[in-house]
């Protein structure tokens, strides 16, 4: 229970059903010690919500410090992608190390059976039992792209209460049972940084002297277009900011970390039809065949369809069509449907 509408009315929704509940709050992030306010995601008034919620649906509430292990999974990496030109998805991370990890293994010692978290997806039993992940009712909230590396095992122990509902209706049903969170706001993405910073401003604090510096913006011919601040300040795709002026758009196409060079060019040198993956966690028993489906590249991108190939611990996805941006870092997630099939991290930016 984080203290958000999401998680409280999540819990509620067990304990109505019968289910016995107990209420955990994570303590994720707390980077007073670098000089920064509290962190959206586990501030004082986000614990205090959260106990107000258990005690009006009267359930236990346990305060679980995993400061350590949210720092080594979640913070380092985080940094250490962007300084490699990457776009981290640290909320990938954080679901399938902390909520489904370590808070998996807090269940087992409780003597609970499942996990239920605020997440927008469904957990759907399979034709032969075993259980599936699948998008949310609401496509617009659905948050499975986020679930995929948390694998096959964990999700038989966990539960999504939200999945059949609108955020409308979640909210609705905070506000007619008086639930203290009922009025928060929503939680952000990278929830983990400070109120009143900026991710920027908090990875060059814990990045420190690691940061690069300053670098050249060359085009795909290595001509010299401009100066840049830093490559974490950049994006494959991104358009807005570059600080370089040209008779047509142009886009990050690469981050060139081992130069320090930011390669921009014109729309059609951002469209991939080819990436490469890492870490490949599968939903489904991989055949070792290709296999036709819809690949996401991006939590809010659009499914195109492709071929996904497996090699060894990784991939190989092939778009019919070509893909803007898939950015090295980020997750590429496949479905057929709505269900979940698997997922992978982007290694290269796929310009063969």
């Amino acid at each position: 229970m984080s203290g958000g509408v999401d998680s409280c009315v999540a819990a509620f929704l067990l304990a109505r059903a019968g289910w016995q509940v107990i209420g955990v709050t994570l303590k994720l992030a707390d980077l007073a010690a670098d000089g920064f306010d509290a962190s959206r995601c586990c501030s004082a008034a986000g614990v205090a919500a959260a106990q107000r919620a258990a005690r009006m649906l009267g359930i236990p509430h346990i305060l679980l410090d995993v400061r350590p292990e949210f720092r080594d999974f979640v913070l380092t990496p985080f940094v250490d992608a962007y300084l490699r030109g990457e776009t981290p998805s640290p909320c990938v991370h954080c679901n399938s190390t902390i909520k489904f990890g370590r808070l998996v293994e807090v269940a087992a010692a409780l003597g609970a059976a499942h996990v239920a978290t605020g997440h927008y997806a469904r957990r759907v039993e399979g034709p032969g039992g075993d259980p599936e992940l699948h998008r949310a009712r609401e496509r617009a909230r659905d948050q499975s792209y986020f679930l995929f590396e948390m694998g096959r095992d964990r999700l038989k122990s966990v539960l999504f209460p939200l999945g059949e509902y609108t955020k409308d209706e979640v909210r609705a049903l905070a506000r007619q049972e008086g639930l203290p969170s009922a009025a928060l706001p929503d939680s952000q993405d990278m929830c983990f940084v400070p109120l009143g910073e900026t991710y920027v401003g908090l990875l060059q604090h814990l990045a420190g002297e690691r940061l690069p510096g300053e670098g050249e913006i060359v085009d795909g011919q290595g001509r010299v277009l401009g100066r840049h601040g830093g490559i974490h300040r950049f994006t494959v795709g991104q358009r807005r900011g570059l600080g370089v002026s040209s008779s047509r758009p142009l886009f990050v196409s690469h981050l060139d970390a081992r130069n320090n060079r930011v390669v921009v060019g014109g729309e059609e040198e951002v469209h991939r039809r080819r990436i490469h993956l890492r870490d490949v966690v599968w939903l489904v028993d991989p055949s070792g065949a290709p296999r036709r489906v819809e690949v996401q590249v991006r939590s809010r991108h659009r499914p195109v369809a492709a071929t996904v190939t497996p090699a060894g611990g990784g991939a190989t996805v092939e778009f019919v069509e070509p893909v803007l941006a898939p950015s090295p870092g980020q997750a590429a997630v496949w479905y057929e449907g709505d269900r979940v099939l698997g997922g992978g991290w982007i290694v290269n930016d796929g310009r063969e």
